[in-house]
C-alpha cells in the first residue's frame, strides 16, 4: 500500500495539492496516496484524529482550519508558534506535530519565481485569518519599509497588528493611506468569486498585486488590479513552494519546483483533477 497523505479544507475540491505532491514523489520514483478531505466545520478535529489513527503519515491544512490545527498540536515549530496557525501536520513519537510553511512558500514565489523586490516597499495585506497569520512574520524579515494589515472585521486586523507589531487600518480608512507598492490578498473572497472594496488610490505606480488564492481564471482581485495597470499573480506558485516545504518536512528531501510550476501554468488540467 502506498504512503497516505491528505489535505483538509472546506471547500477543498479545487485543491491542486494531490497533483503537486504526487509530482514531487515521482521525482524520486516514489508513489503516495494523497487525497482531499473536506470535513464539516464541527468534524475537523475528529477527522484529523481518524486520518492519523488509520495510517496517515502527513496532512496539509487549508481554509478555514489552520488555527484549529494549531490548537490540536502537541509540538509546534517556531514559525507555527509565531503564526499561531498550522498548515502541515505529522505524528512523531506518538505526538501530533505542526508547522507553518505558508510564509516560506510566499517568499519563495515572490522573490525567486516572480522576482518582485520587497526591500523598502510598502506592503498592504488584506485579511486576518490563518493564511495571513502564516505570512506576516516572513514579510517582516524581508526588508519591507512597512507592512500594514486591513480586514473587513477591523478587530481581527487590530489583533494581528498588535501580535506582529505592525499597523492596522480599517477598510474605509484606506483612502487616507499613501499608495502601496505591493498588495497581498489573503482573504477567501476569491474562492467565492467576490470582489474586495479597495480604493484605486492605494495602488502605487508599477504596483504588484498578489492573490494567495488561485484558479483557472484571474481572480476578481487580480482583474481589479490589472485594470489599474498593476502587475499581478495568483497564489499557485506559493502553493507549490509551501508544498515543497511540507514535502521536505515529511520526507527529508527537497523536491524541485520550477519545472513543475511551469508545467502547471502551461497545462489545461482542471482544478478538480
Amino acid at each position: 500500500m502506498s504512503a497516505k497523505y491528505a489535505v483538509f479544507g472546506q471547500p477543498v475540491a479545487h485543491s491542486k495539492s494531490p497533483q503537486i505532491h504526487q509530482a514531487f514523489a515521482a521525482q524520486r520514483s516514489q508513489t503516495l496516496n494523497y487525497e482531499r478531505l473536506g470535513p464539516q466545520e464541527d468534524e475537523f478535529e475528529s477527522a484529523v484524529e481518524t486520518f492519523f489513527a488509520t495510517g496517515g503519515l502527513g496532512a496539509n491544512v487549508t481554509l478555514p482550519f489552520k488555527e484549529r490545527a494549531y490548537a490540536m498540536c502537541e509540538v509546534r515549530t517556531e514559525r507555527a508558534e509565531q503564526a499561531q496557525a498550522v498548515n502541515t501536520l505529522w505524528v512523531e513519537n506518538g505526538q501530533l506535530h505542526g508547522d507553518n510553511t505558508d510564509g516560506a512558500g510566499l517568499l519563495g514565489d515572490i522573490t525567486r519565481n516572480l522576482n518582485w523586490k520587497l526591500i523598502n516597499k510598502r506592503i498592504l495585506v488584506v485579511g486576518a485569518g490563518g493564511a495571513v497569520r502564516g505570512i506576516l512574520g516572513c514579510l517582516l524579515t524581508a526588508g519591507a519599509q512597512e507592512v500594514v494589515i486591513t480586514n473587513r472585521t477591523f478587530e481581527r486586523a487590530e489583533e494581528l497588528a498588535q501580535q506582529f507589531g505592525i499597523r492596522a487600518v480599517a477598510l474605509d480608512a484606506l483612502t487616507d493611506e499613501a499608495p502601496f507598492h505591493i498588495i497581498i490578498n489573503g482573504t477567501s473572497a476569491s474562492l467565492a468569486g467576490a470582489s474586495l472594496p479597495l480604493p484605486i488610490t492605494i495602488l502605487a505606480s508599477n504596483a504588484y498585486c498578489y492573490d494567495m488564492m488561485y484558479g483557472e481564471e484571474p481572480t476578481p482581485f487580480m482583474q481589479w488590479a490589472q485594470a489599474q495597470g498593476a502587475d499581478v499573480s495568483d497564489g499557485l506558485g506559493m502553493l507549490v513552494q509551501q508544498a515543497a516545504e511540507s514535502f521536505y518536512r515529511w520526507h527529508g528531501w527537497r523536491p524541485a519546483t520550477v519545472a513543475l510550476l511551469k508545467t502547471m501554468r502551461d497545462s489545461s488540467i482542471e482544478t478538480s483533477v
